[in-house]
């Protein structure tokens, strides 16, 4: 049976590929320390599945729900938006929920993308972003990221390119993979540059509260509401990668279009996921605390694994991981992980699979425990 012809712009997600290897290896009985995938380790608050066990019970709980989710997972993540980024949005009108941020990009391009359109990609950026694109026959222009400003887009660049037919571009701040912060100069000039091309911007924020102190929100920009969308998670800020639990925030009339795409591909978020989602959104401040704590002992280990591998790495960078430039004479990051993995067991992530501004560089997860961590140093100082 013949494919579609999609199917020849895109390969298997890398980590879908990887981790298969890598479980293969340790089903073969090697101790693998996986510092790979940013899948959180830790649990989710006690309330939050104190309430998804509670809703199990509920006399609707295993019906369809509704295709924008319950009114009151609306107003719970409007809420963590008006006390955490000091944004106000309608919950009716102004905000999606999704089965996990990473459906949202799909949706999203299928509502304004049409075939040949273009769409400006961050070069590193989450491989997603290329994917999707591809698959909805978009046209994909890459635009680089460069330690020198730290990593943040070079508008006079952009405003050289031809983006007569751009409609579509992506950020990603806090940025993945590299962990950089985008100011709010940074990011008003990017609502600016949206607005004069008449491109809508997404910026893609699951990372805002790991081990960063002032979390932000783009659509907290005077003027961002009709040109800008925010896609936002559970995942990594609440340890609820696995429940698919996300959002996306803007104007109606971008949601709108947003929802005519959702609620074609699934029929309702699980009622019990929902309930367990809005407590979670109302946990107290010392729970963001209490896990910054955990990352923050995790990242020390790791900068000392990166000394010990003789890699380099940004103290300001925030966010679930660390990205490190290879050694110096050392320029093959897939050599250089196949090595670690097979010879230390120890596995971590090229920074090639984030793009061509990924060459010379790799990431550690800090989804792993600290013992865990402390034992790759050993393996790799022996």
């Amino acid at each position: 049976m013949k494919t579609a012809i999609r199917l020849n712009t895109v390969q298997e997600y890398y980590f879908s590929r990887k981790l298969r290897e890598v479980r293969g290896l340790m089903a073969a009985g090697k101790p693998i320390i996986n510092m790979g995938i940013g899948s959180p380790d830790l649990a989710p608050d006690p309330t939050v599945t104190e309430a998804l066990i509670a809703a199990t019970a509920a006399e609707n709980a295993h019906q369809y729900q509704s295709y924008q989710g319950l009114p009151e997972l609306r107003e719970a993540m409007a809420s963590f938006y008006k006390k955490h980024f000091g944004v106000s949005l309608d919950a009716a009108t102004e905000i999606l929920p999704l089965m996990g941020s990473k459906e949202g990009i799909m949706h999203i391009s299928m509502a304004f993308l049409n075939p040949g359109d273009g769409v400006l990609i961050p070069d590193p950026g989450y491989p997603t972003y290329q994917s999707v694109s591809d698959l909805v026959g978009a046209k994909v222009i890459p635009y680089r990221l460069r330690k020198e400003t730290n990593w943040l887009p070079d508008i006079v660049a952009l405003e050289q390119l031809d983006l007569t037919q751009v409609k579509l571009m992506w950020l990603s701040y806090p940025h993945m993979p590299t962990g950089a912060v985008a100011s709010e100069a940074a990011l008003t000039e990017l609502v600016a540059f949206a607005k004069k091309h008449d491109i809508l911007l997404v910026n893609d924020n699951p990372y805002g509260f790991i081990l960063n102190n002032a979390p932000q929100s783009i659509l907290s920009i005077p003027g961002a509401k009709g040109h800008v969308l925010e896609l936002n998670s559970l995942s990594k800020t609440f340890n609820m990668a696995g429940w698919r639990v996300g959002m996306v925030l803007g104007d109606v009339e971008i949601i709108n279009a947003v929802l005519k795409v959702k609620s074609n591909m699934d029929s309702g978020m699980f009622y019990p996921v929902q309930k367990g989602a809005i407590a979670a959104l109302e946990v107290a401040d010392d729970w963001y605390t209490a896990l910054n704590k955990i990352y923050e002992v995790r990242r020390t280990f790791t900068y000392e694994l990166a000394d010990a591998l003789g890699c380099t790495y940004d103290l300001n960078a925030v966010g679930l991981f660390v990205w490190a430039e290879l050694p110096e004479g050392v320029t093959d990051a897939e050599a250089f992980i196949e090595a670690l993995l097979h010879e230390k067991d120890l596995f971590i992530t090229p920074g090639t699979i984030f793009g061509a501004g990924g060459a010379g560089y790799v990431r550690f997860s800090l989804c792993v425990d600290a013992s865990l961590i402390q034992e790759a140093i050993k393996r790799v100082k022996n």
